[in-house]
């Protein structure tokens, strides 16, 4: 099983078991770090106040022991179960939807209307993209041609 295979059926088993604890999966990751080209399987879990260390290490297990028998996932890795952050990534329609009226930070693979860095309000939430407002102008971005986005905290509020 490739990499792109392989994350999209641990996506499938850990949605389901972060589901059941309340969660969802926000991003996962899997790719080849540190020198010796150790291979990392990570996943970043959100739930309504954050999940804490307790809700972490139980996907953790459950889902180590739902891997430990999936074909694709042989060879050596090491599972990783986190929150996003304060920074979180914003990667479906419904990660944005949340940080409406908040702050984001946005780059795209293509240029849109003279740039591919965005950084401002997020102003409205499409099936297809997002409209962020920046320096008083208001940007409509496709979602497919987004490269990475995610909220940006707002330190001095």
């Amino acid at each position: 099983m490739g990499s792109d295979a392989a994350v999209a059926r641990v996506w499938e088993l850990a949605a389901s078991v972060a589901a059941g604890e309340g969660m969802e999966v926000v991003d996962i990751e899997f790719r080849r770090e540190g020198g010796r080209g150790g291979r990392v399987l990570r996943l970043y879990l959100d739930k309504e106040g954050g999940p804490n260390v307790d809700d972490l290490a139980r996907v953790s297990r459950h889902l180590s022991e739902l891997l430990d028998g999936e074909a694709g996932m042989d060879g050596p890795y090491t599972l990783e179960v986190s929150s996003p952050g304060i920074n979180r990534a914003l990667k479906k329609v419904e990660h944005f939807q949340r940080f409406v009226g908040k702050r984001v930070r946005v780059r795209t693979r293509e240029v849109v209307e003279g740039r591919r860095s965005f950084l401002g309000l997020l102003k409205e939430v499409r099936e297809s993209g997002v409209v962020v407002s920046q320096e008083g102008a208001e940007f409509y971005l496709p979602l497919a041609v987004i490269e990475k986005a995610n909220y940006e905290h707002d330190w001095g509020a």
